[in-house]
């Protein structure tokens, strides 16, 4: 059983569906330790023939056999490994991969293998030191002559030891000493057990070696064994390799981006752009609600809100809130206290030497009140009324004065016959608050009401949290709560505003974050059209992958691992300028409002961060495909 038999290969072209024959027939048998020159004029089928030896052409009649097992018949999969470990590849164009130094283009090979990365680097190294290129190991393929690179082409065929060697034209863009030097090389690879395949138009090339094959018009006419071939006794077959790992991938991506490394920044600079203005939107609107939220719990207690009846109906009967509301509130997890209250809409009014003053807010003392907010005086006892500053200025230029004196309070309120009835009560001014409501305790209005054989109904509950935390779990606890199937409860006074004030804020900057976010559309365009250009000019690097036997999920993965660099590059620069405008502004403004208006979190950074990496691997997403598609022949021959 030969080691490696072409049995009857038969294979055409076609043109406007005519078919046009290239190989009419070929049966060959190579033994290793062969150095078998296919000798012919251009055009005869020979780089057919070894597109076909090689594993990088399947659409043809007849059988490639190795080691008597059928490989026309063979998966995808097993002619990639076919690739990896059984064929080394050298090209007369050379196609070394341009970004990559020498030994990282030996390396190529060795990454798919089952090497240690330092043994990799030593076969590498050792392999350009046996070519005659150790001093050159860390130059890049257009820092060295044509002979050199062939020198690199047979080291990366060598590299993974496989044990046929195929060279297309190996001499054909070298000069008369490169051309003796590169024939002694691959005379010392047939020596060293491997079966040498040499493609010529060269008599002078064929003859170096153990056996001549002349190919004509698809055809063999002549195989004549020039000299014994090498003896094999005792010759270990090739290397196992595996595929490309994701590491290997990745390590690639970031080189091919070192390489083209301004082109790659200003791509970069450009998707920043986008998650540095929607981080900052996303910031700003953080910082301006938590601002707006800052000068609203300056001026009431934050740990205190109001609840009323969720109802349509504004009768006494419908909103009034009675001892077993309170009562009810008051288990709520997180609640430490449940006081009835109640404010009076319109008909208050204050008067104090001939002053009048009408009062649009008048409630009943309760804790959404801070009492530190009251600078002058105290909060009101029985029969004594606490004034906003506001107010109070109105009816007293020396308004802090007013404390302790007397006042006259007049309430219109309804009576059970829901008639209407005048109300006034003689009260002492406890104290002066800067902002808030004008109020009274709740007992002294209940007992202005009973004077008048009306009763004061609670409208609303001041429940008080244990701390600042709670007061919005507590606010979502209440608001579920229900009756008869129904929501029994809504949020009121500030509180309530504060809840739509902030979602308002929101959603005005999540459209500005959405505006922003257009720049991430245009930086996705943007990375398509630079990812295709990348396929476009790695064309060959391609074929030349896929000849080394990277399958095409690991070319598909190579462009996938760029647009992720340049995804995670992006988030990380538009994080970095989004944080120093963050401080610049900041510090600009603290002194003027003592506050930091911009404010990013860990999540809007997160967000920032997985928005970019999603949208550039979704961006890869057509050109990685179309990468991994391209046919390796037709890869190879692009220039």
């Amino acid at each position: 059983m030969s080691f490696l038999e072409l049995k009857d290969i038969h294979k055409s072209y076609y043109v406007n569906k005519e078919p046009f024959p290239v190989l009419k027939g070929i049966s060959l048998k190579f033994e290793r330790g062969e150095f078998v020159s296919i000798l012919g004029e251009s055009g005869g089928g020979k780089s057919t023939l070894m597109n076909i030896i090689g594993g990088l052409d399947h659409n043809y009649e007849g059988d490639v056999l190795l080691n008597g097992k059928s490989m026309h018949s063979a998966k995808e999969q097993a002619m990639d490994a076919y690739r990896r470990q059984t064929i080394g590849f050298i090209f007369q164009s050379f196609n070394l991969i341009s970004h990559l130094t020498l030994l990282d283009n030996v390396m190529v090979s060795l990454e798919m293998t089952n090497m240690t990365h330092h043994e990799q680097v030593e076969r590498a190294t050792s392999l350009l030191k046996q070519v005659g290129l150790e001093d050159h190991i860390h130059k890049y393929p257009n820092q060295i002559s044509g002979g050199q690179k062939q020198r690199v082409a047979i080291a990366r065929a060598l590299a993974s030891d496989p044990d046929v060697i195929i060279a297309d034209e190996p001499t054909g863009a070298l000069d008369s000493q490169n051309t003796k030097e590169i024939l002694e090389l691959m005379d010392g690879i047939a020596e060293s057990g491997k079966l040498v395949i040499c493609v010529t138009h060269s008599q002078d090339v064929a003859n170096h070696g153990t056996r001549i094959v002349h190919m004509e018009d698809g055809k063999i006419n002549e195989d004549r064994e020039l000299k014994d071939p090498f003896p094999i006794e005792g010759k270990q077959l090739s290397t196992k390799t595996k595929h490309l790992s994701f590491r290997s991938t990745l390590k690639m991506s970031l080189q091919h981006m070192r390489y083209n490394m301004k082109r790659n920044l200003l791509i970069v600079f450009g998707g920043s752009i986008g998650i540095f203005s929607v981080i900052l939107m996303l910031a700003l609107g953080n910082g301006v609600k938590g601002y707006m939220n800052n000068q609203i719990m300056d001026q009431i207690n934050p740990t205190t809100i109001q609840v009323a009846q969720k109802t349509d109906k504004q009768t006494a009967d419908a909103v009034e809130m009675k001892p077993s509301d309170r009562d009810r509130l008051a288990k709520v997890k997180g609640v430490k206290e449940a006081v009835l209250g109640t404010y009076v809409p319109n008909g208050v009014q204050v008067d104090y030497n001939g002053k009048t003053q009408q009062i649009q807010q008048f409630q009943t003392w309760n804790k959404t009140e801070k009492e530190s907010d009251i600078k002058t005086g105290s909060k009101p006892g029985d029969k004594e009324i606490l004034l906003t500053k506001r107010n109070a200025k109105k009816i007293s230029k020396d308004y802090k004065s007013l404390v302790g004196k007397t006042v006259t309070l007049s309430v219109t309120a309804m009576d059970d016959n829901n008639q209407p009835v005048a109300m006034t009560q003689k009260l002492k001014v406890s104290g002066i608050i800067n902002s808030g409501t004008d109020a009274m305790s709740f007992d002294t209005l209940k007992s202005m009401y009973a004077a008048k054989g009306a009763k004061l109904r609670a409208n609303f509950v001041a429940v008080s949290t244990k701390d600042v935390q709670t007061t919005k779990t507590v606010q979502n606890k209440i608001k579920a709560l229900k009756t008869n199937g129904k929501a029994a409860y809504a949020i009121t006074g500030v509180g309530s505003i504060l809840d739509t004030l902030n979602t308002y804020i929101s959603l005005a900057f999540y459209v500005l974050a959405g505006i922003a976010a257009i720049s991430l559309l245009v930086s996705a365009i943007m990375i398509i059209v630079v990812l295709y250009i990348s396929v476009s000019e790695r064309t060959k690097e391609i074929g030349v992958l896929r000849a080394l036997g990277v399958r095409r999920r690991d070319v598909r993965n190579l462009f996938v691992s760029e647009a992720f660099f340049i995804g995670l590059f992006s988030a990380i620069l538009g994080i970095v300028l989004a944080w120093i405008v963050q401080l610049l502004i900041n510090h600009g403004i603290n002194g003027l409002i003592h506050y930091s208006i911009i404010q990013m979190t860990p999540g809007y950074i997160i967000f920032g961060l997985l928005a970019s990496i999603i949208i550039s691997l979704l961006a890869a997403l057509a050109p990685s495909h179309q990468a991994a598609k391209l046919d390796p022949i037709e890869s190879l021959a692009v220039e």
